[in-house]
């Protein structure tokens, strides 16, 4: 699945795609780092794979953890040196 938000395309992988809900991919949602509660602002697709992240690390899903903790390096870097790193 690809998603275009502010003029650039993003790949979102399985198993990350199933749960996007493509009519507030865009919109915009406020992230906490559960550590540092430091916030930033993400489009929900990106919060929708945030969460999964911190799912799959509190459900020992290593490999789903990897998959996304990847992609935001990728695509979201700056966030995630916020809530992720």
């Amino acid at each position: 699945m690809d998603i275009t938000y502010n003029n650039k395309t993003y790949k979102i992988p399985k198993p990350f795609a199933d749960n996007i809900d493509m009519d507030q991919a865009t919109d915009m949602r406020t992230c906490q780092n559960p550590w540092s509660n430091e916030t930033c602002e993400l489009p929900d697709f990106a919060a929708t794979i945030y969460y999964n992240i911190k799912d799959a690390e509190w459900t020992e899903h290593y490999d789903v953890m990897r998959k996304g903790i990847t992609w935001f390096q990728k695509y979201f870097t700056d966030q995630y040196y916020v809530l992720l790193d």
